[in-house]
Order: C-alpha cells, then sequence, then structure tokens
C-alpha cells in the first residue's frame, strides 16, 4: 500500500464512524499530513457544524502550509450552512490534495476541484474511490434521485421463511445478528413497517446499541389509519412516528394520534398507499436512507414498483418448512421473471451462527 492509499484509508475509516449521523450530509474524513507525518483529522459529525477538512485544518494549524490533505469527498466549493471548504483548503496553504469520491451534488460536482486546481494546489482523485463511494451510497442517491436509499432487511432461515406457519417468528436470528441489524437502524435517516407488524408485534422501531444509537424517524404506512392508542409508536416518544394513510380513514382517530407531539399522521388522497408517494414525501423531509424492516406484504409493494437498493439479508442455519409459512418477500409477488430486478452479491460474512449477505441492485 503506498502512502496515499495508507492515509486516505486512515481518513476513510475515520468517515465509517459518522454513516448516519450526519444526514442529510455525507460523511467524511480529512487527514492532514506534513513531511510523512500526521499533523491534523478531522471528520464532519453533524449537519451545520464544521466539515472535516476545518477540523482537519484548525489541528494542524501553521503545519498545513506546504502540507498534503487527504479527504475522503470532493472539496465543497459553496456557501451552505458552512463556508466552502475549497476555499479552506487554498487558504491554509496546502500544498497537495489526494480526493477519494467525486461529489455528485449539482452545487459542488467538479467546481472543488476545480477551485482548488485554480489556485495551484497539486489534485489527485480516485484514491480507494470504491471504499469512500460505499461510506456514501445513500447520499449520492439521495443527490441523484431526490428520493431515499431504500435498504430491506430481513432475518430468515435456510428455506426462506420468517415465522413459522402458526407465526412465530422470535428469534430466528440470533443476538449478534439481531445486534448488527441495529447498527443498521442507527445509520439510517428513516425506518417503515406496515400496519400488520405495528398490530402484530408492537415494536419500538428505535435503536439499541452498546454505547446508545441513533433513532431514526419511525415511518408506518397505514391504509385505514388504524394504529392503536396504546402502541409503542405512539406512546413512546423516544422518536417522530410518521403514519401515511389512505383517503378513506377515521378523522377523529387523526385527530387523537396527533395529539402526541412527535406523532404526524400524512394523508394521501389516494385509497391505497403508493410507495412512490411515500418515498416522495421523505425525500421532500430530506430523508436520505430509508430502512424497511416489515412486514413481507410491504416488501413486496417496493420490491414490484423497483424501489429497492438494497438488500441485507441474515440467514439463520436453520429449515422452518411450511408451506403456510411467511416469506420476507409476499404479497403478489412478479408473474414474469423478466420484470425481475436482478441483484448483484457484493459481500457476506459469518455473524454469529449466522449468515449476512449483502445485496445491491444492478442499474441499467
Amino acid at each position: 500500500m503506498d502512502r496515499d492509499q495508507q492515509y486516505m484509508r486512515m481518513a476513510v475509516e475515520m468517515a465509517k464512524g459518522t454513516v448516519g449521523q450526519t444526514t442529510p450530509n455525507p460523511s467524511v474524513a480529512a487527514v492532514v499530513v506534513k513531511d510523512n507525518q500526521v499533523v491534523g483529522l478531522g471528520v464532519h459529525v453533524k449537519a451545520g457544524e464544521p466539515h472535516a477538512e476545518v477540523h482537519a485544518l484548525q489541528m494542524a494549524g501553521e503545519k498545513a502550509q506546504g502540507a498534503v490533505i487527504y479527504v475522503t469527498l470532493e472539496p465543497c466549493s459553496h456557501f451552505g450552512r458552512t463556508p466552502p471548504c475549497a476555499q479552506a483548503v487554498i487558504d491554509a496553504g496546502i500544498k497537495r490534495a489526494v480526493i477519494a469520491s467525486h461529489d455528485p451534488n449539482p452545487k459542488v460536482s467538479g467546481r472543488g476541484i476545480k477551485m482548488v486546481k485554480e489556485a495551484g494546489v497539486e489534485v489527485t482523485t480516485a484514491v480507494l474511490k470504491e471504499e469512500a463511494d460505499q461510506l456514501n451510497r445513500a447520499f449520492f442517491h439521495y443527490i441523484q434521485t431526490e428520493r431515499p436509499y431504500v435498504r430491506l432487511k430481513s432475518a430468515i432461515s435456510m428455506d426462506g421463511k420468517i415465522a413459522t406457519s402458526t407465526g412465530e417468528s422470535q428469534w430466528i436470528t440470533g443476538k449478534e445478528a439481531r445486534e448488527d441489524g441495529h447498527r443498521y437502524r442507527h445509520q439510517s435517516a428513516a425506518i417503515l413497517v406496515g400496519i400488520n407488524t405495528v398490530l402484530m408485534d408492537n415494536p419500538k422501531l428505535t435503536t439499541r446499541i452498546e454505547g446508545g444509537g441513533r433513532n431514526p424517524v419511525r415511518v408506518v404506512m397505514d391504509t385505514h389509519l388504524r394504529v392503536p392508542q396504546s402502541s409503542q409508536l405512539i406512546q413512546d416518544p423516544a422518536a417522530p412516528t410518521w403514519i401515511f394513510t389512505g383517503i378513506n380513514h377515521d378523522q377523529a382517530q387523526k385527530t387523537a394520534l396527533e395529539s402526541h407531539p412527535h406523532v404526524h399522521v400524512i394523508s394521501l388522497n389516494t385509497p391505497e398507499i403508493e410507495p412512490e408517494a411515500v418515498l416522495h414525501y421523505l425525500g421532500e423531509k430530506k430523508i436520505t436512507s430509508l430502512l424497511i424492516e416489515g412486514g413481507a406484504t410491504v416488501a413486496d409493494t417496493f420490491v414490484r414498483a423497483g424501489l429497492v437498493n438494497e438488500v441485507i439479508t441474515y440467514m439463520a442455519p436453520k429449515l422452518i418448512g411450511g408451506k403456510e409459512a411467511l416469506t420476507s418477500v409476499a404479497g403478489k409477488g412478479f408473474s414474469q421473471l423478466k420484470n425481475v430486478d436482478r441483484f448483484e452479491f457484493i459481500s457476506s460474512e459469518r455473524i454469529g451462527e449466522d449468515l449476512k449477505i449483502i445485496s445491491v441492485k444492478k442499474e441499467g
């Protein structure tokens, strides 16, 4: 591994720790190196706060003059809630900038690189690009489509069942897999379930990982607004709860639900809830990533609409069987294979006794 890769690897690993908490901004880290010594480190911690480059340059101080800065994402070139980082790099006297990912944001999109180059800073791009791109897969998708990146998570047996024929589902996978699943809640801007999951499981949909964790916005698809007042999503104010409902719902129930400050009911002017409408609304609210956890019918609506970007599957070494036992995607399904989206397996690993498989949708 050459020096550029060595220091960029350090930056990528730093940025990994902030995935999800910077939404709607990307996760970015920077390392400043002078005479082959690290003199500044920085990460973007939260939207509205200083960017990674600013933190790293402030730590480096005067040592930034003539140094090299390694950044996981192209420095911004526009005034937002913070000044442009490209200008900060120039003002600090940086001699060379090494950049991993190109920023697809139209407000940046090459302008940051052009800005520092025109100021006489030597620029090297695409160092560990693939690893850095993976950090911000959701952000890039959101910027390009204006809707959240959709992950579908499921825990299944080897024969694809998510429950027995009697509905028993706790627990198919082991403790380690469940804990890993909670990290995806921490990294997601929102988490979605259908009304049947609420009625059957009464979930909290909060993040439970060691040391705490960030709770995503809780989203429910509930066509006839049947969510009980007593449900944990309503009684527990730990995170916002957004309920999508159709045109045929009880107005008194809506009023009662919204008497809870953290609950918001979104009434769609359609008899059924279309997943495209849900994603459009979430995109307008700057929700960059959405984790779908249940149930099988809701999963089917997103799959058939071609809106699932990534699938996270935890497979337990068990065979449940049963014709009536539920699978992770139920509903209508596809009648012809030519209409089925193709996914690519990008990783697999053991999590405790279970197998974790990540697949991403193949575009084009």
